[in-house]
C-alpha cells in the first residue's frame, strides 16, 4: 500500500510538471487561434526555436539558465511580429486549408533550419546546481527541475489571469475573441492587439521549449512530434479560454503520465481516449462557445 502511495504521488508530481509545460506551451496557440482564427501549425516551431536558442547561449556563450529563458522569450517574440505581419496576416481571410499548408510549410522549413545548424541529435544543457536532485517542499522531497517547472506555470497562469481578467488590455483581448466586429465597431483596434497578442503567445512557447529540454527532451522534430499534444490541449481546452487551456492540460497530462507508467507499451492511447471522450461531449472543448 505504502509503495502505490508513493507510485500515485510520483505519477502526480510528473503529470503536473509536465501538464505545466503543456500549458505553458499551448495557452498562446489557444489565445491567437481564438483572436485570428487562423490554423497556426507552426506554433511548436516557435517552441522548438526558443529551446535551440537556450541551447546556443548556454553552450556557446556560457549563459546561466534563467538568463537563456529570459533572451529566448524576447527574441522569438520579436521574431514573431514581422512573421505575423508580412506572413500570417496576408492569410487570416484565406480558407483553412491554405492556413494549414503554410503554417506546415513553415514547419519543415524550420525543421530542415535547426537540423542543418544544430544536427540531428538531441542536445544536453548543463542545469544550474538549485535545478538539480531535489527539493524539499515540507510534504516530501521532490525533483528539483520538475518543483521549479510547476512554480513557473503557476506564476505565469497568476499573471495571465490578473491580465485577462483584471486589465484594460485583457477586457479588449475577451472582446475581439467573442466577437471581433463588434470589438472593431467599438473602437478597440484588432490589429494591435493581434501583433501584441501573437507576440506573447509565441514568447511563451519559447519558454516552454527551454523547459522542455529537461522534461521531454529536444530535437528538430519537436515541432512535428509534440504538435499533435499542443492541438489537444487547445481543442479539449477550447478557443481562447486560458482556464479551458489549463484544466485540459493538467487533465491530459496526468491521464498521460499515468498511461505510460501502468501501461508503456500502450504510449499515448490513454490521451486519445480522454481527447476523443470529452470532445464528444464538448465538441467545442471544456470552454468553448458551442
Amino acid at each position: 500500500m505504502e509503495q502505490f502511495a508513493k507510485a500515485l504521488v510520483s505519477i502526480l508530481f510528473d503529470g503536473i510538471a509536465y501538464a505545466m509545460l503543456l500549458f505553458i506551451i499551448s495557452v498562446g496557440l489557444s489565445i491567437t487561434m481564438g483572436l485570428m482564427g487562423f490554423v497556426n501549425l507552426a506554433h511548436g516551431a516557435f517552441a522548438m526555436a526558443g529551446g535551440y536558442i537556450v541551447v546556443a547561449l548556454m553552450n556557446q556563450l556560457g549563459m546561466p539558465f534563467l538568463p537563456s529563458l529570459a533572451v529566448s522569450f524576447l527574441a522569438i517574440a520579436i521574431v514573431s511580429i514581422p512573421m505575423e505581419r508580412y506572413v500570417y496576416s496576408r492569410l487570416y481571410s484565406a480558407g483553412e486549408l491554405d492556413q494549414v499548408l503554410l503554417s506546415i510549410g513553415l514547419v519543415f522549413m524550420t525543421i530542415a533550419a535547426v537540423t542543418f545548424v544544430f544536427g540531428p541529435n538531441p542536445p544536453s544543457i548543463e542545469m544550474p546546481g538549485f535545478l538539480k536532485g531535489q527539493w524539499n517542499l515540507g510534504f516530501g522531497l521532490f525533483p528539483a527541475y520538475r518543483s521549479f517547472t510547476i512554480l513557473v506555470g503557476a506564476v505565469l497562469i497568476a499573471v495571465l489571469w490578473f491580465v485577462f481578467e483584471k486589465t484594460l488590455i485583457g477586457a479588449r483581448i475577451r472582446a475581439a475573441v467573442d466577437n471581433r466586429a463588434m470589438a472593431q465597431s467599438v473602437g478597440i483596434d484588432v490589429d494591435k492587439l493581434f501583433v501584441a497578442t501573437f507576440a506573447v503567445g509565441s514568447g511563451l512557447a519559447a519558454i516552454g521549449g527551454g523547459l522542455a529540454i529537461e522534461i521531454v527532451g529536444m530535437a528538430p522534430t519537436f515541432a512535428i512530434y509534440y504538435l499533435v499534444y499542443f492541438l489537444i490541449v487547445v481543442a479539449v481546452g477550447g478557443l481562447g479560454s486560458t482556464a479551458g487551456v489549463f484544466l485540459a492540460a493538467l487533465i491530459l497530462g496526468i491521464i498521460d503520465t499515468a498511461g505510460k507508467y501502468y501501461w508503456p507499451d500502450g504510449g499515448a492511447f490513454f490521451i486519445y481516449l480522454i481527447t476523443i471522450a470529452i470532445l464528444l461531449v464538448k465538441p467545442a472543448g471544456l470552454f468553448g462557445r458551442e
